[in-house]
């Protein structure tokens, strides 16, 4: 599927005067002042950013003075972008702050998208794995030796007593439901509310192990940075509240928010519906919350442990200062 840069055509916003009675007009913004935000998504278009289309189809983000660019391009340069205040937001996973943070750019999670760490590991029935510790020997696929599957797999090898080096690792690419039933790698590095589902689809068992299940960790959210904080930072409520807005709405109803990405994710309609549908219902599992957008402490103090341990990072980070709730709970 070709990355893609989708710019959203926006309508008019009406502005009512209201004559003769000495009221004001009300605040909603006009087209003229609306905000251009070029927003880094870090994957293509996907059911998996349902809250960010719907935000958008559904007005959230005009209602908010903003018009949404979606930017397809990789993590890490939105990252970048925001780290030296070229973008004020994008979508990364929790890992990236705090390698941002430790290399100097002042880039801050305000909103926690996943309430839990997406990645896991796969096998096929044949091939037992009932704990991390099953791990030990095994030949395993892995999209790179980097990112939230690299740190994911960390953990979850760390949850079973192992090191990198009781393990073969492979690096695939994103082929790991291929490589997998070729019998090319007997585990493979995925992301549970995806590969798992094409797998099941296809009429394969698997076991499964999930890092959620044995360990918390920030996951994907959106950041900011600290100069847009400080200097503006009723942009950044706008855009997380809007952005609530569409989360919520993805949750509560399911089948709009698939009919809804159609408008966004090209060819979307030539896919196997029941495998995109169960894509989106696996992926608002791991978004669900009592506290939507809330970030917990101990995620991000157990994100710092295991990329300590892993050495990515070489000294300890002041992990408190790369994430904020104030734009969700308005504290």
């Amino acid at each position: 599927m070709k990355k893609s840069i989708l710019l959203l055509t926006l309508g008019l916003c009406i502005s009512l005067v209201v004559a003769c009675s000495g009221q004001k007009a009300p605040t909603t913004p006009s087209l003229t002042a609306l905000e251009h935000i070029r927003l880094p998504m870090g994957y293509i278009p996907n059911v998996q950013y349902a809250p960010f289309y719907i935000a958008v189809e559904q007005g959230y983000y005009r209602q908010a003075g903003l018009e949404i660019e979606f930017d397809y391009s990789f993590e890490t340069d939105g990252v970048s972008l925001v780290g030296a205040n070229e973008l004020p937001f994008a979508v990364v996973s929790g890992e990236q702050v705090l390698l941002a943070r430790a290399q100097g750019l002042p880039v801050v999670y305000v909103f926690a998208w996943w309430q839990e760490y997406p990645v896991a590991v796969v096998s096929l029935k044949e091939t037992p794995l009932e704990s991390p510790a099953d791990l030990a020997g095994k030949r395993i696929g892995i999209p790179g030796l980097f990112g939230a599957s690299y740190v994911g797999l960390r953990a979850l090898l760390d949850a079973g007593g192992l090191k990198e080096e009781d393990v073969i690792l492979d690096v695939i690419g994103f082929n790991q439901v291929e490589a997998l039933t070729a019998g090319q790698e007997e585990v493979v590095v995925v992301y549970a509310n995806n590969e798992p589902i094409q797998l099941r689809q296809l009429g394969y068992e698997t076991n499964l192990l999930r890092v959620a299940d044995y360990v918390k960790l920030a996951s994907n959210g959106l950041i900011s940075n600290e100069t847009t904080i400080q200097s503006n930072p009723d942009l950044v409520r706008r855009m997380v509240q809007a952005t609530l807005k569409g989360l919520r709405d993805a949750i509560n109803d399911p089948e709009q928010a698939f009919e809804i990405c159609k408008k966004y994710v090209e060819g979307l309609e030539q896919l196997d519906r029941d495998t995109q549908m169960q894509i989106l219902l696996a992926s608002i599992e791991f978004w669900n919350a009592e506290h939507l957008g809330i970030s917990e402490e101990s995620a991000w103090e157990n994100m710092h442990q295991v990329l300590l341990e892993m050495g990515l990072l070489t000294q300890p980070l002041d992990f408190r200062q790369a994430f904020t709730n104030q734009f969700v709970t308005g504290k």
